[in-house]
């Protein structure tokens, strides 16, 4: 039954392991049973604790452990005229990742059990006798058990007890009543032939954030509702998040319950809630809106997401990473100005075409991942090595050809005639600049974008598709638009003899592009991203010979050809074979990522992220800036270099005691990926700014950042 029942194997083995040196071994929890009155009237409840302590970093279990675990249980042996309620269970904590995720207690934690007097009990003492047995766990588990009494006494009045302060402190933290808050639950996709089905859960959120706000579900025996939680976007009013739901038989159940839980530790609230599960209303469950979840009211809301998209698309027009093609289009644009409208129409629709193909095929890769159960990330291309290699090497090929050293046209001259400029070259250019534009384009993200991506790559096949060829839409709108409005065209110089120089001057953004992809092919070679280099160098001589010899001479150009071929195959298998090995990357270093990306000097010393290294520093009282990046992402050095790394952010951190951490999403570490999901983005850049308290939410920045954005929201963390 999937990691459950795995890991409750591996518990039941070290169960019967640890069985016999239970009693030899001093249990790592105490156990001691507490009244909240010494004296109680026939007829009256009285509440008693049960209150266990745990060495520091051991832990027990919440009723429902999780992923693995047992629930602490009393077996109680109590006097005729005293019965025993269930035992009432405080909010636990969340400890774990993904689906290896528990709920348990750290510490301590009283649980409480009403007790229940016959209204014609016999005045006297009696005595409350109970066996508990609990698992505690740290890195191995080990069984624990303990008897446990109390002396009650029945007589006329009631009298309080020394516990009842610290019986009253935990009934406190128990669950309140939570009808209020319009708990539901809609099953997110139609029965199929898996073992899994997607829920998703919606309540007022009642002063609670979205980002800190989490269901925990009773257990079932039947079925498992996963731990990790995908947060949906919503209505401020509101909380939305998705659960998995695992059938152990088949049969999945009509009604979930459990408790909503906001902020953490001691501070956390709860809300005990309940919901019978419903298909989307108004929908049947066989149409697409009923297989993502997607009611009437979320339409309203997906139309919002789209609009994000597509204005998130025509901003990344300006972004640095879609510069380099940005030059090539100016110059089609250039040769285009005195064509017939039909033809300058015809590529703008190529050209878009181009770009949706290209993000199509994205969505095609992020469903693929999806259903094979690994993540997908905005930008996962990029965190390929084989992927950088390719385009450095076809962008330092682009460069070359803008340069003049060889051409790419149907004749094989600089200068065709203006039927070739027309026919289909010009179809296949403009294509190509679409599909190019979007795998450069995906390396930044942009105001607007994050969100809306975020939101597809937690949703169904049909949405993913829909969102990623929205945002190509806003990418390739302006150019669209130009087209169908040639004459806005007019403004351009007429072609002439200065579009060539004009055509090598627009090499130079192209060729720093292929120096930017070199640096990212670092992050998976180290030292020997030069031999990468000097492969290049000899390119450009194959280049060269070919465009020289072969393309424009007249006289010995099956000799260049042979030499420019030469020249490829001896750079190929002696710098890329035999010398960089580039089949074989290195794995990733995260400590190595994150110390290189410390200056020197008076840099922001920032520390290796992990949600242990965030909850440490905010135990200590000091509040948390995390920087969630990847060195292929533009917009995130961007941010580092002029909002981050600056000498009035770096002073206020000093002055604020705060703790600097850095997420390095170069490679797609999958803890990232599911940090980045559960503050709905879809990939990087995303700071955080946690308070130093822990019952505080950690405030979201916005992709685009500047120093004032990162100072206030270090002030309100400090406040």
């Amino acid at each position: 039954m999937k990691t459950k029942w795995n890991n409750l194997g591996i518990c039941g083995a070290l169960l019967a392991l640890w069985a016999s040196m239970a009693c030899a071994e001093a249990a790592h929890t105490r156990a001691q049973l507490v009244l909240e009155a010494t004296q109680a009237r026939p007829g009256e409840m009285v509440w008693a604790g049960l209150h266990l302590r745990m060495d520091p970093e051991w832990h027990t279990y919440w009723r429902n452990p999780g992923a693995s675990g047992m629930a602490t249980k009393i077996a109680w042996d109590l006097p005729e005229g005293i019965t025993a309620g269930p035992i009432q269970w405080p909010p636990p904590e969340k400890y774990g990742e993904g689906e290896l995720a528990t709920y348990v207690y750290h510490d301590e934690v009283v649980l409480l059990i009403p007790l229940h007097v016959a209204s014609n009990q016999p005045p006297g003492r009696w005595t409350l006798k109970g066996k508990v047995s609990w698992l505690e766990c740290k890195e191995v588990c080990v069984p624990g058990s303990a008897e446990v009494s109390a002396v009650l006494e029945v007589g006329v009045e009631r009298r309080a007890s020394a516990a009842a302060g610290l019986i009253q402190q935990w009934r406190g933290r128990l669950p309140e009543d939570g009808a209020g808050l319009g708990f539901r639950a809609v099953w997110d996709a139609p029965p199929g032939a898996g073992r899994e089905r997607p829920l998703v859960l919606e309540w007022a959120a009642e002063g609670m954030s979205g980002a800190g706000a989490d269901f925990f579900p009773y257990e079932a025996d039947d079925y498992e509702v996963q731990a990790p939680s995908t947060r949906l976007p919503a209505d401020p009013a509101r909380v939305r998040l998705r659960k998995v739901v695992q059938t152990f038989t088949g049969n999945w159940p009509a009604e979930i319950a459990g408790i909503v839980v906001a902020g953490d530790g001691v501070r956390s609230r709860a809300w005990e809630v309940r919901a019978k599960i419903q298909e989307p209303e108004g929908v049947s469950a066989g149409s697409p809106a009923a297989s993502s979840g997607i009611g009437p009211s979320s339409l309203r809301g997906l139309a919002w997401v789209l609009g994000y998209a597509f204005l998130g698309g025509l901003i990344l027009n300006v972004m640095p990473c879609v510069l380099p093609v940005i030059a090539l289009k100016i110059l089609g644009f250039v040769n285009q100005a005195g064509e017939d409208r039909r033809q300058i129409l015809r590529l703008g629709w190529v050209y878009t075409l181009g770009v949706l193909a290209s993000f199509a095929a994205l969505a095609v890769l992020v469903i693929g991942l999806q259903a094979a159960g690994r993540q997908a990330g905005w930008g996962i291309q990029f965190g390929n090595p084989y992927f950088l290699i390719a385009m450095t090497i076809l962008v330092t090929l682009i460069a070359l050809n803008l340069f003049g050293v060889f051409e790419v046209t149907a004749g094989g001259r600089a200068m065709d005639s203006a039927a070739q400029w027309a026919s289909r070259p010009g179809a296949a250019g403009a294509f190509f600049s679409g599909l190019l534009t979007t795998v450069l384009a995906t390396s930044c993200t942009a105001p607007f974008l994050g969100a809306a991506v975020g939101f597809a790559f937690v949703q169904p096949p049909w949405v993913v598709l829909l969102v990623l060829l929205t945002v190509g839409l806003g990418l390739a709108f302006p150019y669209l638009v130009l087209s169908w409005q040639p004459g806005w065209l007019r403004w351009l110089p007429k072609p002439g003899p200065w579009m060539e120089h004009f055509k090598v001057a627009m090499g130079f953004p192209m060729l720093a592009a292929a120096v930017w992809l070199l640096s990212l092919v670092e992050a998976h070679y180290g030292d020997r991203t030069w031999w990468l280099a000097w492969f290049l160098v000899l390119l450009s001589v194959a280049a060269w010979l070919f465009g020289t010899f072969w393309q424009r001479g007249r006289s010995r150009r099956g000799a260049g050809l042979v030499a420019a071929l030469i020249v490829l195959g001896a750079g190929y298998v002696g710098l890329l074979e035999g010398a960089m090995h580039w089949r074989e990357p290195a794995a990733s270093n995260v400590e190595a990522n994150v110390s290189g990306s410390v200056g020197k000097g008076d840099a922001i010393p920032w520390q290796p992220w992990s949600p242990e290294a965030v909850a440490a520093a905010r135990a200590a009282g000091r509040p948390v800036l995390v920087d969630f990046t990847a060195r292929w992402c533009l917009t995130c050095q961007a941010n580092k270099k002029f909002a981050l790394e600056v000498p009035s952010v770096r002073a206020k951190l000093r002055e604020l005691n705060a703790v600097a951490l850095l997420g390095d999403y170069t490679h797609f570490p999958e803890a990232i990926t599911q940090e980045l999901k559960r503050f709905g983005r879809a990939g990087v850049p995303l700071v955080l700014v946690y308070p130093a308290d822990p019952a505080r939410e950690p405030l979201v920045l916005p992709e685009a950042l500047t120093p004032g954005i990162v100072l206030e929201a270090l002030e309100k963390a400090a406040r």
